[in-house]
């Protein structure tokens, strides 16, 4: 459950503005703030069957959009590439500094904080 909980969450993050109103306030009354179905129910006025058919809906939509855009794939892709960016400056770093090479260091230094510095905004996303 935890991780479907996780995943749902991030994919809400990327997709949840395409969702109909209403599949967007299910989502983050169930995800975010961890209602029940008979809860949700009591605030928009629907059943509980109501509310738990249209969280299907709304979370198989976020699942197609994923399957459609594969902005989730793309981002943790990107995310990677860029941990290899910042491991690459590093040994650069090293080396450079072995043979006390300055600029050279100091543009690899440049690089890894400019790549961490992605990697830290890129949290906010899936936090």
């Amino acid at each position: 459950m935890v991780e479907k909980l996780v995943e749902v969450g991030i994919l809400f993050d990327f997709y949840g503005k395409l969702l109909s109103e209403k599949q967007y306030l299910v989502i983050e009354l169930y995800y975010i703030h961890d209602l029940s179905l008979a809860e949700i129910g009591d605030e928009l006025d629907v059943t509980r069957q109501g509310v738990f058919d249209l969280l299907k809906r709304a979370e198989q939509k976020l699942y197609q959009y994923e399957e459609s855009l594969r902005l989730v794939k793309k981002f943790y892709s990107s995310h990677k590439e860029i941990k290899d960016i910042v491991e690459i400056a590093e040994d650069i770093i090293k080396i450079a500094k072995d043979r006390n090479d300055n600029i050279i260091e100091n543009k690899a230094i440049d690089i890894n904080k400019i790549c961490k510095k992605i990697l830290h905004n890129s949290r906010e996303v899936v936090d």
